[in-house]
């Protein structure tokens, strides 16, 4: 049986390079993360780390693959221990916004139903950061 996949597809209004910095930048992410902050020097091999006020710093990954501005890869382990799982950041741009697209994937059944409306809430909040407050993205 084939595990669950989360893909989530999005047009912002934005360039290639502020998204990039948006979703690399641990100070920005923490505006549409809540209050939590992914931390990583975003070159292959480094980890990820997640700083959450109520568990600290832990490490939650890999970096796989940093292709600025175009492909972030990472492996994702869950704080509740599952089986690490792989999300993807695919970013194309064109004339006036860029095509986002989020794939998480290899995730458990149980991680998919627990986490999948997190990923909707936080790039929905990306997108309107990056749209209607650009200057959080150079400011942070």
């Amino acid at each position: 049986m084939s595990k669950p996949t989360f893909v989530y597809v999005t047009y912002i209004a934005t360039t290639i390079e502020q998204l990039w910095e948006a979703i690399t930048s641990e100070s920005f992410t923490q505006n549409y993360w809540g209050d939590q902050l992914l931390q990583s020097d975003w070159q292959v091999g480094s980890p990820v780390e997640q700083l959450d006020p109520e568990h600290g710093t832990q490490t939650i990954g890999e970096v796989l693959q940093s292709e600025p501005p175009h492909q972030l890869a990472y492996t994702f382990q869950f704080l509740d221990h599952t089986q690490p799982s792989r999300v993807r950041f695919l970013l194309e741009p064109s004339e006036y916004q860029v095509k986002l697209t989020v794939i998480h994937d290899q995730l458990s059944a149980q991680s998919y139903l627990s986490h999948h409306h997190r990923w909707t809430m936080c790039l929905s909040d990306l997108k309107r950061l990056l749209e209607f407050e650009p200057m959080l993205v150079w400011v942070a």
